[in-house]
C-alpha cells in the first residue's frame, strides 16, 4: 500500500493539481522524502507562486546595483574604501510572523539571525540591524506577552551576535491581533572583489555543510509560514526555530575568514526549508546536479531520517561548494572556531537532486521542476475601483472641528503608533562597533562606514492604513517615506530591499491589494531613481482563530538604503538653537483622509490617503539634501504620522526647545498628512529660498513649549504624555 495518500499530499499543503505536477515531472509516484522536498520548494514561502509574476515588473536596475533580486541580498556600489578598494553595502529584508505569534521570543530572535545569515553569506559584515513590527490592539489578552516576547527575541540574538540594532517601526491595529508581524532587516558592507554567489560549478567539487548541528526543530516551517493561522496554531509550535546567538557570531566569524582565502566557489545559508532549498538553490542557479549522503549529515539527535534531515530549520547552518583539495584547510577554520564541519556531497552533471542513505538511494528529483519550473500562478484580482468597493472605507464628508489643537496635540503624542519606543530601543544593543552615529528617534538611522568618512542611512517605513483603503497609493507612499527619511538626514537614497506582507492570495480582493500596492511601488522606484535589489514575500498572513478570518492590513514595508559621503556634514531631528526660522517645505493642503488624527481622536478610518506627487517627492528631497550639504539648515524631520504639529512636538521634545507657531491656522494644517514635506529650521533663513520648491516660514524656535495661535503645550507635558503608553503598559 502506498505511503502518498490523499491526505499526506494535503498535509504537505500540496493542491491536487500540484500533485499531479509532482507525478509529471518523477515520471513516477514519490517516496515520503521527496514529497516533503517538493512541499516546501512548492511552498508560497520559497516558491513565491503567486507573487512572482508581478515581482518581475519592478525596477531592479541602476549603474550603482552590482546584484538585484534572486541572490541571498542586494548588492550597491558605495564608492571606494580606505585602501582604495572599492566597497559595496549589502541587505535585505525578511519576516518571521507565524513563528513569532506562535513562539515569539524565537520567532523574532531567529527571524535576526536568518537575515545576518543571508548578508554575511554574501562576504558581508553586518554592520547595522533594523526590524518592522506590527502589533494587534494594545487590550487584546495577548498583545502584551507578543511585544514582550518579540522585542526581548530581537535584543536577545542581535545584542548577543554583536551587530548593533539602530532602527525601525512599531505600530498597533486590531487587524494584527490573529497574526503579527515581524520584518527583520540586515545591512553589511563588503569589499567588491570578495562578493560571493550562491550558484553551485564545478563537477566533482565538494559540497560542504558548517554551522550547528541538524535537529528536528523547524520542521515543516516553510510550509507552516505558507497557510493561515487557525484555532491549533499554537500546536505548530515544534515548527519554530530555536536561535543560538553565541554560535551565530562564530559562524559570522569563520565564513569571513574562510572566504579571505580562495577556497569558495559557492556559499548558501540554510534558511526556510533548510538543507533542501539551500541545495535546491545552489544546484540549479549553477545548472549542475547534486549528489547528497545523508549519513554524512551532522545531527544532534538520535536516529534522524533523510526526511527530518532535509526539511528540519535548524538555525546557524551554511552549505558551501569548494574547490577541491580546499577541505582540510576550511575544517581547520571551522574546527577552531568549535562549529561542525563535514563534506557531505559533491557538484554532479546530472541536473537532479539525489540523495543517499544507509547505501541506498532515497531521492532522485530533477531539480528543473523544484526551482525555476515551479508553479507559477497568475491569481484572480478584482479592479482597483472594485477593491475599493469591497474595502467599504466610508468617504470623508463632515470632519469634526477642533476645539483646542493643544488638547489634540497632546492625545496624539500618546497614542500607541506615536507613543515613544524608548521602552523597545532600551533593551537593544544600538553602538557596539562603535559606528552608530544616528538611531532610533531620528528621520533614519546613521551608521558610519568604518574607517572612512561615509555612512549609510536606512529606514524602514510602510503606512498600512493607507495601503488598505488605497493599495497603490499606499505602495507609492511606503517607498517615498523612506525616500524622504534617508533625505532628511543628507543621505542620497540608493536603493531598496523590501518585505510584502498580505493576507490569502487566493481571494481576489486581497490580490488585488497586491498587484496594486506592487505597481505603485514601481512607480515609486522609477520615479525617485531608487530601484528594489532583494526582498521577501509573506503570505497568508490572517488568522481563523480570531473569529471570521481576520487579514492583516496590506503591509508592503520598504527598507531604504542610502549614502552620505562625508557623515561630518549630517541633519538631524532636534531645533539647536532659539530665534532660529522654522519653514516648511512642501505644500499643506490639509488632508485628514486616514489620518492619525482622524482615527485617534474621532474612531474614524475613512477617506482615501493622501495622494503621492512623486515629480515633487524627488524635487523636494534633492533640495532638502543640497540644503544640508551647503550647511544652511540646522535641523530637518520629515513630515508624516500626525502631521505638521506632531513633527514640530517631536523636533521640541527630542532638543529642549520649543517654538511659536504663526502659520498653522487649524486642524487641517496641524494634523494633515500631506507627503513631500519637510520641516527645517535655517539661522540664515534668507539664503534658503530657491525658485520651484512651495516653502513657508510658519515660526521661530524658542521658549519652553509649543505654542500657536490659540493653544500652548510645555514640552515637560508632551514628553509626560509621550512616555507615558509604554512605561505604563508593560508596568501595569
Amino acid at each position: 500500500m502506498s505511503q502518498i495518500t490523499p491526505d499526506v499530499v494535503a498535509a504537505h499543503g500540496l493542491s491536487e493539481d500540484e500533485y499531479a505536477r509532482v507525478l509529471h515531472a518523477l515520471g513516477r509516484e514519490p517516496n515520503l522524502v521527496e514529497l516533503g522536498i517538493f512541499s516546501v520548494m512548492w511552498s508560497e514561502h520559497c516558491s513565491y507562486k503567486s507573487s512572482r509574476i508581478h515581482l518581475k515588473k519592478l525596477p531592479t536596475e541602476a549603474p550603482w546595483v552590482i546584484c538585484g533580486p534572486g541572490e541571498n541580498a542586494g548588492v550597491i556600489d558605495i564608492g571606494e574604501g580606505p585602501d582604495g578598494t572599492r566597497q559595496a553595502a549589502i541587505f535585505k529584508m525578511e519576516s518571521h510572523n507565524h513563528p513569532s505569534y506562535i513562539e515569539p521570543y524565537q520567532g523574532a530572535a531567529t527571524g535576526v539571525g536568518g537575515i545576518l545569515r543571508d548578508v554575511f553569506t554574501m562576504g558581508a559584515r553586518p554592520v547595522a540591524n533594523m526590524n518592522a513590527l506590527r502589533f494587534g490592539r494594545p487590550d487584546h489578552p495577548k498583545m502584551k506577552h507578543l511585544v514582550q516576547g518579540v522585542v526581548a527575541g530581537i535584543g536577545g540574538y542581535g545584542n548577543c551576535v554583536g551587530v548593533p540594532t539602530v532602527g525601525g517601526e512599531t505600530n498597533f491595529h486590531k487587524a494584527y491581533d490573529g497574526n503579527i508581524l515581524v520584518n527583520a532587516m540586515t545591512v553589511g558592507v563588503a569589499d567588491q572583489d570578495k562578493i560571493f554567489y550562491s550558484a553551485a560549478t564545478g563537477i566533482g567539487n565538494p559540497i560542504v555543510y558548517v554551522g550547528s548541528k541538524t535537529g528536528r526543530d523547524g520542521i515543516h516551517g516553510a510550509t507552516m509560514a505558507s497557510a493561515d493561522f487557525d484555532e491549533k496554531s499554537e500546536e505548530k509550535r515544534p515548527t519554530v526555530q530555536v536561535g543560538d546567538p553565541f554560535t551565530e557570531k562564530l559562524l559570522i566569524e569563520a565564513c569571513l575568514e574562510l572566504m579571505a582565502t580562495d577556497a569558495i566557489v559557492a556559499i548558501q545559508d540554510m534558511g526556510a526549508a533548510g538543507l533542501t532549498s539551500s541545495s535546491v538553490e545552489m544546484a540549479s542557479k549553477g545548472g549542475a546536479g547534486i549528489r547528497l549522503n545523508m549519513n554524512a549529515v551532522p545531527c544532534r539527535e538520535e536516529g534522524m531520517t533523510p526526511y527530518e534531515m532535509m526539511l528540519s530549520e535548524s538555525q546557524e547552518r551554511m552549505l558551501m561548494v569548494l574547490k577541491p583539495g580546499k577541505e582540510a584547510m576550511a575544517e581547520a577554520i571551522f574546527r577552531k572556531w568549535e562549529l561542525d564541519f563535514a563534506v557531505i556531497g559533491e557538484v554532479t552533471d546530472t541536473g537532479h537532486m539525489v540523495l543517499e542513505f544507509d547505501g541506498a538511494v532515497v531521492c532522485d528529483i530533477p531539480l528543473g521542476p523544484l526551482a525555476d519550473d515551479a508553479p507559477l500562478y497568475d491569481r484572480p484580482h478584482v479592479s482597483l475601483e472594485d477593491y475599493k468597493v469591497w474595502a467599504q472605507v466610508a468617504p470623508l464628508d463632515q470632519v469634526p472641528a477642533s476645539a483646542d489643537l493643544g488638547v489634540d496635540l497632546l492625545k496624539l503624542i500618546g497614542c500607541p503608533d506615536l507613543a515613544s519606543r524608548r521602552w523597545i530601543y532600551e533593551q537593544y544593543d544600538s553602538q557596539v562597533g562603535a559606528d552608530t552615529m544616528q538611531k532610533s528617534g531620528g528621520d533614519a538611522a546613521v551608521v558610519r562606514v568604518h574607517g572612512t568618512r561615509k555612512a549609510l542611512a536606512i529606514s524602514t517605513d510602510c503606512t498600512p492604513r493607507y495601503c488598505f483603503a488605497d493599495p497603490y497609493e499606499g505602495g507609492k507612499q511606503a517607498v517615498a517615506e523612506t525616500w524622504r527619511n534617508i533625505c532628511a538626514v543628507g543621505a542620497r537614497p540608493l536603493a531598496i530591499t523590501n518585505c510584502l506582507n498580505f493576507a490569502n492570495p487566493q481571494r481576489p480582493e486581497i490580490m488585488a491589494q497586491i498587484v496594486e500596492a506592487l505597481r505603485g511601488m514601481g512607480d515609486a522606484c522609477r520615479a525617485l531613481d531608487y530601484p528594489i535589489v532583494s526582498g521577501n514575500v509573506s503570505l497568508y498572513n490572517e488568522s481563523k482563530a480570531t473569529g471570521g478570518g481576520s487579514a492583516i492590513l496590506p503591509t508592503p514595508a520598504i527598507g531604504g538604503v542610502g549614502l552620505m559621503e562625508d557623515h561630518s556634514i549630517m541633519a538631524t531631528v532636534p531645533f539647536k538653537a532659539a530665534g532660529e526660522a522654522i519653514f516648511v517645505i512642501g505644500q499643506s493642503n490639509g488632508h485628514l483622509g486616514q489620518s492619525l488624527w482622524l482615527r485617534e481622536l474621532h474612531g474614524r478610518e475613512d477617506g482615501a490617503p493622501p495622494p503621492v506627487d512623486l515629480a515633487a517627492e524627488r524635487r523636494h528631497g534633492e533640495f532638502v539634501r543640497q540644503l544640508i550639504a551647503a550647511g544652511k539648515v540646522s535641523a530637518v524631520h520629515d513630515v508624516s504620522d500626525g502631521g505638521l504639529l506632531v513633527a514640530l512636538a517631536e523636533m521640541a521634545m527630542a532638543s529642549g526647545i520649543g517654538c511659536t507657531i504663526e502659520e498653522i491656522g487649524d486642524h487641517f494644517t496641524a494634523f494633515g498628512e500631506d507627503q513631500a514635506r519637510y520641516v527645517v529650521t535655517s539661522a540664515v533663513a534668507e539664503t534658503i529660498q530657491a525658485a520651484g520648491i512651495p516653502m513657508t516660514r510658519i515660526g521661530t524656535t524658542g521658549g519652553d513649549s509649543v505654542r500657536g495661535p490659540g493653544f500652548a503645550v510645555s514640552i515637560a507635558a508632551l514628553k509626560a504624555e509621550n512616555e507615558r503608553f509604554f512605561r505604563e503598559w508593560m508596568e501595569g
